[in-house]
């Protein structure tokens, strides 16, 4: 096996209905997700604010 390179520390939070934040080592602002669009129509949501869902996250780094 290679060496490691990188451990990622996340610390997420729940904060209200679908909507999590998350807080990565190494920044100072959080990143939020939660759901928007088909997702929370899906789902039968309505959050005070729509955000990216981690799956969103995960397409656009595969994407890069």
């Amino acid at each position: 096996m290679g060496e490691v390179v990188h451990v990622s520390r996340i610390q997420i939070f729940r904060e209200q209905g679908p909507t999590r934040r998350a807080m990565i080592q190494g920044f100072d602002e959080p990143v939020y997700y939660g759901v928007h669009g088909g997702i929370k129509e899906f789902y039968g949501v309505d959050p005070e604010e729509d955000h990216a869902a981690t799956l969103d996250h995960i397409v656009g780094a595969v994407g890069a």
